[in-house]
């Protein structure tokens, strides 16, 4: 006891109980997956309060000296059955709310297991281990300090769980700004209590009455084709009447109301009055139709395509080992699930952070849950080193049905999703996200990180030549930008079926009618030559500025590839927008071959016989206000009517060059993560009171470390950031536009006799770091979305490893028998080395 006693006292200044602000790690490691059911148990640092496992706590306390930890492990057990409640499981309800884990909406499997935990404190390096209730006899300020430490660790919230949500509610409304300020119009319009019909078609089914003057019309037109014919939006468009109330749904207790304006549904707690306005007595209405969130709901259940991706249908054989590792999904993060396989299964990837871990860890800051290298690097090995692809724990008939679906313990990257989706304004929350935005996110990290060092995003990193033709002079434009992604269009003009198709829409608007069963779904069929024409064909651009003419011309626009990739990643634009601007996807198949050349797509740059344009920028300025950008305010009004920020707004049709809503529309939506999204408009050499041309800042040194990393000179980023008002993307965009320029201005520098250093650093050849190469390719991955849209649903992903496909699908990995190729939202290609 006296050796203990004197050990304790040594440590005691170093022990620290967790105050409000603290991120108690005490549910992961901080280096690798271990947890506290694992065979080490999970070490807790009392005075950083980082978790490590057993292979890194003391390569941690040889590095900062750290010598106290409470060490928890836990053992699971299987619950004891209550005998007094009924035998058997009572029969799943079917969810009513769009919900998770609360009344009435989807259910959270109940915890079969319950724990034994083992708590003691261990001192390093002497590996003296006093249990918890081992500190008797020891002085009283020493037991009341340790006691009160291990107490507060043991009841604060665990740096993952404060991360977690353990219920959500997507029903969760908002009281709508208009509720108490609604003007309704004295127009003596009375509503009867059934028997209701669209003002605008005959329509009987999901209408709205507008609340302002009384009008009944139909509801949005659904992505396949079902909903209505849209005559209450373009309703609100024509008159600016915000909130609407779906009739049938209106009962004692409430009912569905839309806020055009919010573009949400909302709270109105006048709804009582503005229904009794038009002779609608709430109290004595009953349900007939179907709410939003039920709809909601029967959407997310639909099957189909969920079955054909998940393979649900065939019994899959189970794979375990390095390679074949699990994520768990951690609250909508299958995206993030999905796109991490397929990464680490490239090997510049694997060399840039598996390969080096061990370097990595030694160089990682004093909390290395918050470096990015680390986490990735932690991740990568989960996945790889098999130690965690294990059959899922459990006892019995539980263990063999889990191990015969194929489901794994496998890894939850609770760390990883918690760092790189901070200050992030989707990838921080539990929301479904895009996968597809999600990759690149991950890319433009691993960009900011990577910036003096080896780039694994160069195996996807390309050239695109885009190549401008006004048709009033035939004179052309080059330029060229990076990029990681070819968007692939999907004509759906070019389908193989279309007499099945309007068949289909014939028999279930029929069903409809007469409220039958719809009949099953026929999907269109579209070859994957057409979608390459389609991506290859000039595309024609209206009211483009000609430097030629000094006047605006219409152009064709040619997209073309400066530069072939290691690795190409193809994304099918199954997501769009209809006429009226409403989300809708694209339930379509395109057989995508296993090997493809697109060594016709290369660009070849300006040709012989071809005249290009001066470069002269465009006069965005009136006479009356010499200062102001002239805009096309009709398509700013009609961006803003769909929920976006002014400010964006205006920056969408100014940087597209007033050439309409669609491209407006493009560029908003390729621009949304921007930290600067929904700042004011921001030019280079403005003046004035009110202007909104003002750039003060200097350029960002993450900015220029960034474009430094793509293989441009300091001078060269400094310069393109100052030019385009401190856009990143634009700056990339306008180095390639001034290439001749650059050139000629660092020759100059050289010969006007600038120091040899000076002219070393100065002179790094214009452009970014691109591996160039043939174009033929074959499939080695694809990533596949099931749902209604990218922000709900569900992704798994599927890569070919040792010549046979495998499905990821969060903790189930299992060899693949009928991969669904022809029903991707991501493809990965490789090159085929010559």
């Amino acid at each position: 006891m006296a050796e203990l006693s004197e050990a304790l006292l040594s440590v005691l200044p170093a022990i620290r109980v967790p105050k409000a602000g603290d991120r108690v790690h005490k549910e992961e490691c901080a280096f690798s997956f271990d947890t506290p059911e694992s065979d080490g148990g999970l070490y807790i640092c009392m005075n950083t309060f980082l978790g490590f496992g057993k292979q890194y706590v003391e390569k941690y306390y040889g590095k900062t000296g750290h010598r106290v930890y409470l060490h928890l492990k836990r053992t699971r057990k299987l619950k004891e059955e209550d005998s007094s409640s009924s035998a058997g499981d009572p029969p799943r309800k079917k969810p009513t709310r769009l919900a998770i884990g609360i009344e009435g909406g989807f259910d959270i499997p109940e915890e079969k297991f319950e724990y034994d935990e083992d708590v003691k404190i261990v001192i390093f390096p002497e590996h003296l281990e006093i249990p918890r209730d081992g500190l008797e006899g020891l002085p009283d300020m020493v037991q009341d300090r340790i006691a009160s430490a291990v107490e507060a660790i043991l009841t604060a919230d665990s740096a993952s769980r404060k991360q977690e949500v353990q219920a959500w509610d997507g029903e969760v409304r908002r009281v709508s700004k208009h509720a108490f300020s609604l003007h309704q119009l004295q127009n003596s319009v009375r509503i009867p209590p059934c028997g209701w019909k669209c003002n605008k078609c005959d329509m009987r089914e999901n209408l709205w009455l507008n609340m302002t003057d009384g009008s009944i019309l139909c509801g949005r037109r659904y992505f396949d084709g079902s909903g209505g014919n849209n005559h209450a939006v373009e309703h609100y468009r024509e008159t600016g009447y915000p909130l609407a109330v779906k009739l049938g749904t209106i009962t004692p207790d409430g009912a569905d109301v839309y806020s055009y304006d919010e573009d949400d549904m909302v709270l109105d707690p006048s709804l009582a009055e503005h229904l009794a306005h038009f002779g609608i007595d709430m109290l004595k209405m009953q349900k007939t139709d179907k709410t939003m969130t039920e709809l909601e709901i029967d959407m997310n259940q639909r099957i189909g395509e969920w079955e054909l991706i998940q393979e649900s249908g065939v019994q899959l054989k189970p794979l375990y080992g390095p390679g074949y590792t699990g994520i768990r999904n951690l609250g909508n993060s299958c995206y993030l699930n999905s796109v991490v396989q397929v990464l680490f299964s490239i090997p510049d990837f694997q060399r840039k952070y598996v390969d080096k871990l061990e370097k990595i860890f030694q160089s990682a800051p004093s909390d290395p849950t918050q470096d990015f290298s680390t986490q990735v690097a932690k991740l990568g090995h989960g996945l790889l080193s098999g130690e965690y692809s294990k059959p899922a724990s459990g006892d019995g008939e539980q263990q063999s049905d889990q191990n015969q679906k194929g489901m794994q313990d496998g890894i939850a990257p609770r760390m990883f999703k918690s760092l790189i989706g901070k200050g992030h304004p989707e990838f921080s929350t539990n929301r479904q996200q895009d996968a597809q935005e999600f990759f690149l996110h991950f890319i433009n990290m691993v960009e900011r990180n990577c910036r003096s060092s080896e780039n694994p995003n160069e195996v996807f990193r390309f050239l695109v030549e885009e190549k401008l033709k006004c048709l009033a002079t035939e004179k052309v434009k080059y330029t060229q930008r990076v990029d990681y992604i070819m968007q692939l269009p999907v004509p759906m003009d070019a389908a193989l079926n279309k007499d099945e198709l309007l068949e289909y829409e014939e028999r279930k608007h029929q069903a409809e009618e007469e409220k039958q069963p719809l009949p099953e779904l026929v999907r269109a069929k579209v070859p994957f030559s057409s979608c390459l024409e389609a991506y290859g064909a000039p595309e024609q651009v209206d009211d483009f500025w000609s430097t030629a003419l000094q006047a605006k011309s219409v152009a064709l626009k040619t997209t073309r590839f400066a530069s072939f990739p290691d690795y190409l990643v193809i994304q099918i634009k199954k997501f769009t927008f209809g006429l009226d601007w409403v989300p809708k996807k694209l339930d379509v198949s395109i057989e995508m071959p296993d090997e493809l050349d697109i060594s016709a797509l290369r660009g070849t740059g300006l040709q012989a016989g071809e005249e290009e344009m001066p470069d002269i920028a465009p006069p965005l300025v009136t006479p009356d206000e010499p200062k102001a950008p002239m805009l096309d305010e009709s398509v700013i009004i009609q961006l803003v009517e769909m929920g976006f920020p002014m400010d964006a707004c205006r920056k969408a049709v100014y940087y597209t060059g007033n050439s309409g809503a669609e491209a407006a529309m493009n560029w908003i939506m390729s621009h949304m993560d921007d930290p600067d999204f929904a700042n004011p408009l921001v030019l280079s050499g403005s003046s004035g009171p009110g202007s909104t041309i003002i750039c003060p800042d200097p350029p960002s040194e993450d900015s220029v470390a960034t474009i430094v990393s793509m293989g441009f000179s300091r001078d060269q980023a400094m310069k393109a950031l100052r030019a385009t008002s401190n856009s990143l993307e634009r700056a990339v965009d306008w180095i390639f536009s001034h290439i001749d320029d650059l050139d000629a201005e660092a020759a100059m520098d050289i010969s006007e006799g600038r120091s040899a250093a000076e002219s070393i650093s100065e002179s790094v050849p214009v452009g970014p770091k691109v591996r160039d190469g043939p174009g033929k390719y074959q499939l080695f991955a694809f990533i596949s979305h099931m749902g209604t849209s990218t922000m709900c649903g569900h992704y798994v992903c599927h890569i070919k490893k040792d010549g046979r496909w495998v499905i990821y699908n969060d903790q189930k990995v299992c060899a693949s028998e009928k991969p669904p190729k022809d029903l991707g939202y991501i493809y990965f290609y490789q090159r085929i080395p010559s």
